[in-house]
C-alpha cells in the first residue's frame, strides 16, 4: 500500500551515513571470499527449532518461499530456495556447530599467518645461505685459484682494485682467508637461526601465544644490528626489512597485549570472546529479542 514502509530482507537496516571517513577493513568478507560463506540449514527439511530449543531465526528465516541464511562469519544474509533433497530433518543444535572465527580472532589469524609466511621466506633464505657456506667450505681450495685470478684481472684491466674490497666481493675475499672453524661457526649460526625462524612460523601459523613471545623477543634483538647497518649504507632492502620488523614488534606488543601491556592476556581473551560465540551472534542478529529491528 502507498505510504507503507518497504519491507527489507533480514540484516538490512535503513541506510545510514558512514560513521567514519576511513572505511573499515572486514577480514570476515575476505575470509568468506576465499572459503565461502558459513551457512546453516541449507540441507534441513524444516526450520523448526533444533532439539536444544534455540531460536532458529538467529541463522535462517523464511519469507515468501525464500530462505534467508545468515553467514556465521560475516553476518551477510543470502537468499536460497529450500533444499529439494534435504539430508536432515531440522537445524543442528548449537553443540553440533563449530563456529568460524570472526572479529579480533579472525584478524589475528590473518596477521599472524602473514608474519608466519614472512618467517618461512627467512627459513628458505637462511637454509640456502647455510648450504652455500658448507658447499663453499668443501670446495674452498679448488675455488681459491680461479677467484683470485679473476680478481687480479679486474684490478689490472679496470683499475678498480680498491673498490673490489667493498661489499660482497670483499666478504668473499675474507671468506677465502678465514679459518675453517670460523666458516663452520657461521654455517651453524645460519642453521640455528633458520630453525628458530621455522619454530616461529609453525607457532604463529597455529596461533600459539608462546610463538608470539618468541617472535617478539627474536625480532626485537635483531632490530639493533639492522639499525646499525643503516648507519653505514642505506639500501631499499634494509629499509623495508626494518619497517616490517618494527611493524611486527608494534603489532605484537599493542594488538596482542604481550608482557601485560593493555591488560595482558586476560584483556586479550575478553576482547576475542566479545566477537566470538553464540552470544556475539545473538547481539548482532536483527529481529530477535537481542536485536534492534524486527523482521517478521
Amino acid at each position: 500500500m502507498t505510504g507503507e514502509p518497504a519491507r527489507r530482507p533480514p540484516g538490512t537496516p535503513p541506510p545510514v551515513p558512514p560513521a567514519r571517513f576511513r572505511p573499515r577493513f572486514h577480514y570476515e568478507l575476505l575470509s568468506c571470499g576465499l572459503q565461502g560463506h558459513a551457512l546453516l540449514g541449507t540441507d534441513a527439511a524444516s526450520l523448526d527449532p533444533p532439539d536444544d530449543g534455540s531460536d532458529p531465526r538467529l541463522v535462517v528465516r523464511a519469507e515468501h518461499g525464500v530462505r534467508w541464511h545468515r553467514c556465521l562469519r560475516c553476518d551477510s544474509w543470502l537468499p536460497l530456495p529450500p533444499p529439494t533433497a534435504p539430508t536432515r530433518e531440522r537445524l543442528p543444535t548449537r553443540a553440533e556447530v563449530e563456529l568460524p572465527l570472526r572479529g579480533r580472532a579472525l584478524r589475528d589469524r590473518f596477521v599472524l599467518r602473514l608474519i608466519a609466511l614472512d618467517r618461512v621466506l627467512h627459513v628458505v633464505g637462511l637454509g640456502l645461505a647455510a648450504a652455500g657456506v658448507f658447499v663453499f667450505l668443501a670446495d674452498r681450495d679448488a675455488l681459491r685459484g680461479p677467484f683470485f685470478a679473476v680478481l687480479d684481472t679486474l684490478r689490472s684491466t679496470l683499475g678498480i682494485g680498491g673498490r673490489l674490497h667493498e661489499g660482497i666481493v670483499g666478504e668473499v675475499t675474507s671468506a677465502f682467508t678465514a679459518r675453517n672453524s670460523t666458516i663452520v661457526l657461521v654455517g651453524l649460526a645460519l642453521v640455528a637461526y633458520a630453525l628458530l625462524e621455522g619454530v616461529e612460523a609453525v607457532g604463529l601459523w597455529r596461533g600459539r601465544r608462546w610463538a608470539e613471545y618468541l617472535t617478539l623477543v627474536a625480532t626485537s634483538v635483531l632490530l639493533v644490528p639492522e639499525i646499525y647497518e643503516l648507519t653505514g649504507r642505506v639500501t631499499p632492502t634494509k629499509v623495508v626489512a626494518l619497517v616490517v620488523n618494527l611493524a611486527v614488534v608494534v603489532y605484537l606488543l599493542f594488538a596482542k597485549r604481550l608482557f601485560g601491556l593493555r591488560g595482558g592476556a586476560a584483556a586479550e581473551h575478553a576482547a576475542r570472546a566479545a566477537d566470538q560465540g553464540w552470544g556475539a551472534l545473538e547481539r548482532t542478529a536483527p529481529g530477535t529479542d537481542q536485536g534492534t529491528s524486527a523482521v517478521r
